[in-house]
């Protein structure tokens, strides 16, 4: 399973807010600043998870994003689920583009249809708090001005 470029800027998006203090704004700039990606693309990602309700969006002059909820209640299964379009791991798995000559007698999808749920149950059993159980590390990466107490 490989994620999307949209789902890895998603988790990274959630992760840079969920170092913020509860409530504190950040920029979409200041993101793309911090990781080095793309603002245009960062701006879909922000999209998707406002619409979403992962993060609350602000608009105006002093507006910003931040998260909607705790990181505690932000599963890793849920955001994945929510910013992937296509879960299908091969071309079986669609019946309306189905091609696949074999597939009336393959058991190949069922297997992967088991790996990808056992995937999937993986991911829910973490939420993005426990992605920030690293947060001195994550902080003196991305907001080193913070541990300096700039």
């Amino acid at each position: 399973m490989r994620f999307t470029r949209h789902t890895d800027y998603a988790l990274r998006v959630l992760m840079f807010l969920g170092l913020k203090s509860p409530g504190e704004l950040a920029t979409i700039k200041e993101i793309s600043d911090r990781y080095g990606i793309s603002e245009n693309h960062l701006m879909k990602v922000v999209h998707r998870l406002g619409r979403n309700g992962l993060i609350e969006t602000i608009r105006g002059r002093q507006g910003g994003i931040r998260l909607a909820r705790s990181p505690a209640d932000i599963g890793i299964g849920d955001v994945v689920r929510r910013c992937e379009d296509d879960m299908r791991l091969v071309e079986c798995f669609d019946p309306k583009t189905n091609k696949c000559r074999i597939a009336a007698c393959c058991t190949l999808p069922m297997v992967l249809d088991e790996a990808l749920a056992a995937f999937m149950a993986v991911l829910d059993r973490f939420t993005l708090a426990d992605l920030l159980k690293s947060r001195q590390g994550l902080v003196s990466v991305l907001m080193p001005d913070l541990e300096r107490g700039a």
